[in-house]
């Protein structure tokens, strides 16, 4: 069997199974008690900031393969490289408007890598799949968010 197809084939399983606890905590904020809201959002929060910092770990894998990039792409993307994480731990210090920042984070996260994964020569479909599961990601915390205003008197 081809070991890109395997490859490829792992890759969605593991990208879509990283969306079950957005999904779950979400769920968890609109039909659980009102009383568990607050512990679904740090949840959802937390497992979200080590999704962005994973994010930017992808770019310095591709520095290490691409060896062929010039120093000015290989600088601009060893510099994005660290920017997911320092976005991510940013949120964790203002937690109503860090929430907020930490989507916006996996909006810009998407935005420049679907530029910069054509440096890396990534295959379309590896960008598609970003496209899908940040979409998932950000509207499962804005729902969240949505349920902790509706169902819920949220505090920190």
């Amino acid at each position: 069997m081809n070991p890109h197809f395997l490859n490829k084939r792992l890759i969605l399983i593991l990208g879509y199974a990283g969306l079950i606890p957005f999904v779950l905590l979400t769920l968890g904020c609109w039909f659980a008690s009102p009383d568990w809201i607050g512990d679904f959002i740090r949840g959802q929060m937390a497992y979200g900031v080590a999704v962005l910092s994973f994010l930017g770990g992808i770019h310095w894998g591709a520095m290490v393969l691409r060896a062929d990039l010039s120093a000015e792409r290989t600088k601009k993307a060893l510099i994005w490289g660290i920017m997911p994480t320092t976005i991510a731990w940013f949120s964790t210090l203002f937690f109503a408007y860090g929430y907020t920042l930490l989507i916006l984070g996996f909006i810009a996260a998407y935005q420049v890598d679907k530029r910069l994964f054509v440096w890396y020569g990534l295959p379309g479909w590896f960008t598609e799949l970003r496209y899908k599961l940040t979409c998932v990601a950000v509207g499962a915390m804005v729902l969240a968010m949505l349920a902790a205003g509706v169902r819920g008197n949220f505090s920190a």
